[in-house]
């Protein structure tokens, strides 16, 4: 269960407020914007060119609906039922609703001829992706202002997809990219259109797709990760197509309880968690044996990799949905960190400009008006507000920390208003009040981020005890008007090593996989609290750096420094060989200006026997 309402205050408020007067308020405004304007029938009917630009409506939809409901914005509200509604209008008869020509609709069988290195089929289409992100937006749009007429058109497009791929027999994978799965993210809308409606078929749509996923040698992708399959082994390894299916692998499971889908997500979970997470907390590739937008393989780092921030988008949805699905805090701690790192790292602070990648060591670059990742960062902000406060059966529950308030709904009547006052992410100190309207018992669930050794909580001015970081503080209580809780989180600077292993691979004359290690560089990072920290060019022109640094991390000395004006600190590096290096929040650094250098990682010179600590941690 979510929030009644929610306003989130702070670096994620300001997000919030940038992106919906920037980006959600100018990119779409109304049915003859650009990105609407393509799905004009005289314009669709002539498209053959086969890209993925369609998908920019539903999308848009479905943020820019999330932000007018939650800001009041009159505006805003009446673009996207105008938008909608503009789009009801040019659906064709049998439900279609994408911006291809005839011959290249998902409904027309590919011709036999074999798929490219990608994956690709044989005539390129993104019908099916842009029908997935048409259906989340209209079901928004619905769930948001309650017109028929938009669950109406969901309801068209899932029964064209029902009989297109459940009826007619049509393999959803020889209809989408990367061996199917830029096709296969149909599962996550198809349940969606299930819960709302009720309707068996849609549900037997969702089921349907995951066997034709499974079906495909070069997917499978339940059979491969149930046996443990590294996600950049999965089909191309494409990092946002994965994440997005495994949302509708969740979404399925929660549908139906199958154990097997619980288990898949649990392994392809934390393998992205070890293995392919930048510092910042967003899915990390793009190099090795493979380029654009794929996992590296478990075994390769590099700090000159990249996040795409569509990738983040697709991480962020899949922790919610495992977040509602077990309740872990481990998930809501993952959709924390890439919010307040390489998210809010990806937007310009006019909330118009995105960039499409963010490197850990490179250049800050805006994108331009089509690309994908400008709106799903967008999108991906949306998704916070109803994260970050929860109901569940015996209370309420704070998700993610930071300045906001909330007013939830408890399952006896009562509701309850809650709110943090704490300058986190830069401050440790958290208070929470906790003002029922009417005095009651309950439980407050209060997460307790995995880094903060030593916390405290202290309830109605009590002495404060101990809680365990990485888990839940669980208060219950007879709460009245007014009560708080006070939560003390050590904001310690923590430093991080890695190696850098560029790995070659090949096979052997038997046909056996051959690996053959042609680089090993050590590198060093930190973090403060839930922060990842950068610098930028090194003494003002240098693209890198290499340290000397102690083996023992409590030995390396980074001393904080309060900026005048500037929330939070600095950290300083202090070295033997030359003047300090300051770092400052991987986020903000340079102001977020376009062509800004970040760097998080500086290469560590070699210890006397070539060996010393690794942190296999995030990257």
């Amino acid at each position: 269960m979510s929030a009644t309402s929610v306003r989130l205050g702070g670096l994620l408020g300001d997000a919030l407020e940038a992106n919906r007067r920037g980006r959600l308020s100018h990119f779409i405004t109304g049915p003859d914007s650009p990105a609407i304007a393509i799905f004009d029938p005289a314009r669709r009917d002539r498209n053959e060119d086969g890209d993925w630009y369609g998908e920019h409506a539903g999308k848009w939809l479905a943020a820019a609906a999330k932000a007018a409901a939650r800001s009041g914005d009159a505006a805003l509200r009446a673009n996207v039922l105008a938008v909608a509604d503009h789009l009801v209008s040019v659906q064709e008869p049998d439900g279609y609703l994408g911006n291809y020509a005839p011959d290249r609709r998902f409904m027309v069988p590919q011709p036999p001829k074999p798929e490219s290195w990608n994956g690709e089929p044989a005539l390129r289409t993104w019908d099916v992706w842009t029908h997935s992100y048409l259906l989340l937006g209209l079901l928004e749009v619905h769930r948001l202002f309650g017109h028929a007429r938009h669950l109406d058109a969901a309801r068209r497009i899932g029964d064209l997809c029902w009989r297109t791929f459940c009826v007619d027999g049509i393999d959803v994978t020889s209809v989408g990219n990367h061996h199917g799965m830029s096709a296969t993210v149909l599962m996550d809308p198809a349940v969606d259109l299930y819960e709302r409606t009720g309707e068996p078929r849609y549900l037997a749509l969702a089921e349907r797709v995951l066997e034709q996923a499974d079906a495909n040698p070069r997917l499978a992708l339940l059979r491969q990760a149930l046996a443990g399959a590294d996600p950049s082994e999965i089909a191309t390894g494409k990092a946002y197509q994965l994440c997005w299916n495994l949302v509708g692998l969740a979404k399925l499971h929660r549908a139906t309880g199958n154990e097997d889908h619980a288990r898949a997500l649990d392994l392809q979970w934390r393998a992205i968690r070890d293995h392919h997470l930048s510092l910042g907390g967003g899915p990390f590739g793009g190099i090795g044996h493979r380029s654009r937008e794929v996992f590296n393989p478990a075994f390769v780092f590099d700090p000159a990799a990249y996040v795409e921030t569509c990738s983040i988008l697709a991480w962020i949805q899949l922790n919610r949905e495992l977040l509602a699905i077990t309740g872990d805090p481990r998930h809501a701690e993952e959709i924390e960190r890439s919010a307040y790192n390489d998210l809010l790292g990806a937007q310009a602070p006019d909330g118009e400009d995105w960039c499409y990648y963010s490197y850990a060591n490179g250049r800050r670059i805006h994108t331009n008006y089509w690309r994908c990742c400008k709106s799903s960062g967008a999108m991906a902000l949306e998704e916070l507000p109803a994260i970050a406060y929860a109901t569940d059966a015996h209370g309420v529950v704070v998700n993610l920390l930071g300045p906001g308030e909330a007013r939830l709904s408890l399952a006896d009547g009562n509701e309850v208003e809650l709110r943090q006052r704490t300058d986190y992410p830069f401050d440790g100190a958290v208070r929470v009040s906790v003002s029922p309207a009417r005095a009651s018992r309950f439980r407050l669930r209060l997460r307790v981020p995995s880094w903060a050794d030593g916390a405290t909580l202290s309830v109605a001015g009590a002495a404060p005890v101990a809680v365990e970081p990485g888990r839940y503080a669980d208060i219950e209580r007879e709460w009245s008007p007014r009560d708080e809780v006070s939560l003390s989180l050590p904001m310690r600077p923590r430093v991080h090593r890695r190696a850098y292993r560029n790995v070659q691979e090949s096979r052997a004359p038997d046909g056996s996989p051959v690996r053959q290690q042609v680089l090993d560089q050590r590198y060093v990072a930190f973090t403060r609290g839930p922060l990842a920290y950068a610098t930028g060019l090194v003494d003002g022109y240098r693209t890198g750096e290499t340290v000397r640094l102690p083996d023992d991390d409590a030995a390396v000395r980074l001393e904080e420094c309060p900026v005048e004006g500037e929330p939070g600190v600095t950290l300083r590096l202090h070295l033997d060989e030359r003047a300090p290096i300051d770092f400052r929040p991987y986020y903000g650094l340079g102001a977020r200006r376009d062509r800004t250098w970040r760097l998080t990682w500086l290469g560590l010179a070699p210890t006397p026997t070539g060996a010393g600590p690794d942190d296999c941690g995030g990257m």
